[in-house]
């Protein structure tokens, strides 16, 4: 849901008119709006570019996910956990356009802990992983661009870390 629907929803819930600092936070997400757009086509164009980076940096952390009965074992496995780094990498660019880390948290964070330990995944080493992607993401940008990206990869990392 983007900040803008959540405004009108809560307000209409409570049947009143936005607040002035619902209205001033509307203004503020408008006048990102392209900035947004421009970050969300930066991360789509250079996801391959930056999940590499992501999984040699992880890899180097984690030595052990692709040696011999790792987790990142053999070309399969190890193409899986690249998946979810793209997966990852798209829920971002969902709240950085929606302006909201609800999308994140309904498909991302939700029932993520069970997931990964039911598949044995480690997560202690997806945190260490989206702390490498958040890494590789941020690298390229300006300092403007990294303070609209990270509160949505801190808020994955945050979520993973409960």
């Amino acid at each position: 849901m983007s900040l803008i629907s959540q405004i009108i929803i809560e307000s209409d819930k409570e049947l009143r008119y936005p607040s002035i600092g619902e209205l001033q936070s509307i203004q503020e997400y408008l006048a990102t709006g392209e900035k947004r757009i421009e970050i969300s086509c930066y991360l789509r164009d250079q996801e391959q570019e930056i999940v590499q980076k992501a999984s040699k940096a992880i890899f180097q952390i984690h030595p052990e996910y692709i040696a011999p009965g790792g987790n990142s074992e053999g070309a399969r496995r190890r193409s899986l956990c690249l998946r979810d780094y793209g997966w990852y990498l798209r829920l971002i660019t969902y709240g950085i356009l929606a302006g909201d880390k609800t999308s994140i948290e309904k498909i991302g964070i939700i029932g993520v802990r069970e997931m990964y330990n039911s598949l044995g995944v480690p997560i202690l080493g997806m945190i260490d992983a989206m702390e490498c992607l958040k890494k590789a993401t941020i690298n390229n940008l300006n300092k403007e661009d990294v303070n609209i990206v990270c509160p949505y990869f801190d808020f994955i990392i945050q979520g993973m870390s409960q």
